[in-house]
């Protein structure tokens, strides 16, 4: 959300080219250095993961967390040995009549 008086804030197709190239170049400027500073720390740390006992430290400390509870460290573990459970979602409309039935069984089944 932008920030400031919105009453001040003029659309890109009510400015000057002049205007809208200077805005544009600043955020070209402003993403490069962003695409620079996110390269050099994924370079950074690749180096250190590359040196194998930074990486088996990792694994280590990631591992002592799952042991001791943390739930997010135990489904990264899992999920980076390939135990990840398939999750798919199946859209379709369905007739109400369906929907009724089908929760009739389910409570016929509660019910045995």
């Amino acid at each position: 959300m932008p920030r400031g008086n919105p009453q001040n804030l003029i659309p890109t197709n009510r400015r000057s080219k002049e205007e809208v190239r200077k805005n544009a170049a600043k955020g070209g400027r402003k993403s490069g250095e962003t695409r620079r500073a996110r390269k050099t720390l994924r370079e950074e740390l690749l180096a250190m993961l590359a040196t194998g006992n930074t990486q088996n430290q990792m694994t280590l400390a990631l591992l002592d967390k799952a042991l001791t509870g943390d739930t997010k460290a135990y489904e990264v573990v899992r999920d980076t040995i390939g135990e990840k459970p398939v999750e798919k979602v199946m859209v379709a409309e369905v007739d109400q009549s369906v929907i009724d039935e089908v929760e009739k069984m389910m409570n016929d089944n509660e019910e045995e």
